[in-house]
């Protein structure tokens, strides 16, 4: 893709910040995010970039009309995410999640962007023991994080059927990379768990851990985004490996590369989680995607990045201390 004009919403974010700095390569990018979720240092390096447009605001509150004059395509990541948060305050996810999406589409509609790729999750198809999970399935969100993703998907489907605009959802399966955020009481469970042993501390385990999950690093969601924008297919894709590993397998992953022994505990199981996730791609492949996966390399790579964040805030916390 170049030389395009394009929005991402949600570009501050873990995975937005990805997509932007690869489609910053060639084109305009222009961000839109309100840093509630996405977080500033996810694009510092980026922000000097002569093709960068900031603009920082909910998609909700924003004239999106406005903003997308003129462009070609939008990436709309922009969400409240997290299972546990949408199980605490649905409300907030409804509103940024439904309502925001629709938002996204009336403006797109309005102003005659080329197409939409819109994220969304696995977590629709809930815990149907049918695996592996294949888009034609029936969707059975069981939390209200879930139902945001599937009610989105289905604006997209109407927005396509009665306007013509081109519209891509991609259910994406448990993403993992530099730059997630391990702070946040519901942060994803490898930063969780990469800083917990970091830290020697014990990570936290809800269930026996057999659970297991699809996990896809960031790099593959990139290229789906911009692969499916690319092609002339529309409709809704999983984007993962197509591989199961449980939650107990990662712990001793983490401990191995990091030479440790660190003990999980575990405890009950969330309200909203599922216990059993795998994908079928091959219909993503129609558009090209085909990752190319080692988890234990892309987990190496992950780590790396949380070793030097952390050798990071030492230094900062240092620095800080001299100075006083």
């Amino acid at each position: 893709m170049k030389n395009k004009d394009i929005i991402v919403t949600g570009g501050m974010g873990f995975i937005g910040s990805h997509l932007t700095e690869k489609l910053l390569e060639d084109n305009e990018v222009t961000v839109i995010d309100n840093g509630i979720t996405g977080r500033k240092e996810n694009i510092e390096h980026l922000l000097d970039h002569k093709n960068l447009t900031m603009i920082k605001g909910s998609i909700v509150d924003l004239n999106l009309t406005e903003i997308f004059k003129e462009k070609d395509y939008v990436f709309h990541l922009a969400a409240i995410p997290s299972v546990p948060r949408s199980v605490k305050d649905p409300y907030s996810s409804n509103e940024g999640n439904i309502t925001g999406t629709l938002k996204v589409l009336i403006a797109a509609k309005d102003t005659g962007i080329k197409k939409v790729i819109f994220s969304s999750s696995s977590s629709v198809y809930g815990d149907t023991p049918t695996l592996p999970k294949r888009e034609d399935m029936p969707v059975n969100p069981q939390s209200p994080y879930a139902i945001t993703k599937a009610a989105g998907e289905m604006y997209c489907k109407v927005f396509e059927e009665l306007y013509g605009l081109q519209i891509v959802s991609l259910r994406y399966f448990n993403v993992f990379g530099p730059r997630q955020d391990p702070n946040s009481q519901y942060a994803a469970v490898i930063p969780k768990f990469i800083t917990a042993i970091l830290n020697d501390e014990n990570p936290i385990i809800y269930g026996d851990g057999e659970q297991n999950r699809d996990f896809t690093f960031v790099k593959h969601v990139v290229d789906a985004n911009i692969l499916s924008c690319e092609s002339n297919k529309n409709g809704i894709f999983n984007v993962a490996c197509g591989r199961r590993i449980t939650v107990n397998k990662l712990v001793c992953y983490i401990n191995a590369i990091l030479e440790k022994d660190t003990k999980s505990i575990h405890t009950s199981p969330r309200s909203g989680d599922i216990k059993h996730s795998l994908a079928d791609i091959s219909k993503a492949k129609g558009f090209g995607y085909n990752p190319k996966s080692n988890f234990k390399d892309e987990l190496t790579k992950t780590i790396a990045w949380f070793k030097n964040r952390e050798i990071d805030n030492m230094n900062f916390e240092l620095k800080s201390y001299v100075s006083d």
